[in-house]
């Protein structure tokens, strides 16, 4: 019996009853601050104004033939509709998954160093990728991804590792070269999981990540509770087994990185955010113990400078959290939400910062919407723009989205 078949009944029923919670069409109330229209936002060095050349892209994840919705940016964060690519292969729906039809993080991922946009196509076992010249998409090219039902893709250098949720699970490795995705013979790893080929949205795992130092690709599986490390050779390839490391907090999910390189992981259950250490024999040190926001089922989370956002599918709300100068977590405010939900805001999935980390874009799947805010300089966030007419959650729903 593999060692990730424990607890996925009790698991199913939690998550589908926190998931059902989107379906209602009227927010609940909360109060909450909100910055005023007029706020500056957070100015980083480096960074620059948004112009002519920037966009957000979002997966439509569409059956009958998977989609690239792109949007303009404007200097003020709005988004103005700018065309739509086929992928070249077809979307996926995992079992009983109740608004996020991949259930992962970073199914779509803009890679700056090659100028390249790659996305999933679950349904057919593929990955594509796309040169991206503004709001154009250009040379697209399909590889196979060594696997059944991608759902996540992780970035590091010339690296880009894939990871297949179907079957027993795997991570495959390519390189990023001027022609796009090649192969990386030797690179392919088992997750040692037991699902059928598209898989039960519980028993799938959440995300596949770098290491900021790139010495070690991470996976977190939501049934068996693990947060999974490989470290990484000098020849680009895991080594043969990954370390398992227990969970912190209940159904890990998203992945994402602090300043200093420490680990945070949103986990559904309970709706909270652990602080990992990750050790270069690949085992974990917990920094801060779960933190909860107090908010249904948190699945996603991304950073912004010292601010991070997470995506609470179960009630549609969006959670701030600050970082502080000795890595401790703390939420932005006392009731755990940094924007307040809208009957336009249903079904809260995936996220997505600019480069500048001027801007947080919000996908709501069963809405069919993209919202945009501005980050406020205390991490509130302002809504500038919200994009419409995008793929609905039904049979199977939009996942997916970048900014740049």
């Amino acid at each position: 019996m593999s060692r990730h078949t424990r607890r996925r009944s009790a698991l199913q029923v939690r998550l589908t009853v926190g998931g059902a919670a989107v379906l209602a069409t009227a927010a609940a109330a909360v109060t909450v601050t909100v910055a005023s229209a007029g706020e500056t936002s957070r100015r980083y060095a480096g960074s620059g104004e948004a112009g002519a050349d920037h966009a957000v892209f979002v997966q439509g994840n569409e059956l009958d033939g998977n989609t690239i919705h792109v949007f303009k940016r404007g200097d003020d964060g709005t988004l103005t509709a700018a065309g739509r690519y086929a992928t070249g292969g077809r979307g996926g729906d995992q079992i009983d998954a109740p608004t996020d039809s991949l259930a992962s993080q970073g199914s779509l991922v803009y890679d700056d160093r090659s100028g390249r946009l790659l996305a999933v196509n679950a349904g057919s076992g593929t990955v594509t990728s796309f040169r991206v010249e503004g709001q154009k998409l250009t040379d697209r090219q399909v590889v196979d991804s060594g696997g059944d039902f991608p759902a996540s893709i992780a970035v590091s250098g010339k690296l880009a590792y894939v990871m297949n949720a179907g079957r027993e699970g795997s991570v495959q490795g390519f390189r990023i070269t001027a022609d796009g995705l090649k192969s990386l013979r030797g690179s392919q790893r088992s997750l040692g999981l037991e699902n059928e080929k598209v898989p039960l949205f519980s028993s799938s795992p959440g995300q596949v990540a770098f290491t900021p130092d790139g010495r070690a690709l991470v996976v977190t599986t939501k049934s068996a509770n693990t947060v999974e490390v490989f470290p990484m050779g000098r020849d680009g390839r895991p080594a043969q087994a990954p370390v398992v490391n227990e969970s912190a907090g209940g159904v890990p999910f998203a992945i994402t990185f602090d300043k200093g390189g420490r680990m945070l992981v949103a986990e559904a259950e309970k709706s909270t955010v652990s602080t990992y250490k990750v050790r270069a024999d690949g085992t974990l040190k917990v920094v801060q113990e779960p933190l909860a926001n107090g908010q249904e089922t948190l699945c996603w989370l991304e950073r912004a400078g010292d601010f991070f956002y997470g995506g609470n599918t179960g009630n549609s709300t969006v959670s701030g959290y600050r970082m502080d100068k000795r890595g401790r977590l703390a939420l932005t405010n006392d009731v755990g939400v940094a924007t307040p939900p809208s009957a336009q805001s249903q079904g809260v999935i995936d996220l997505a910062v600019t480069e500048d980390e001027k801007f947080l874009y919000v996908q709501n799947a069963v809405s069919g919407t993209v919202d945009g805010f501005r980050v406020g300089r205390n991490g509130s966030l302002t809504k500038v723009t919200t994009a419409t007419g995008l793929p609905t959650f039904a049979e199977s729903g939009m996942e997916g989205i970048a900014a740049v």
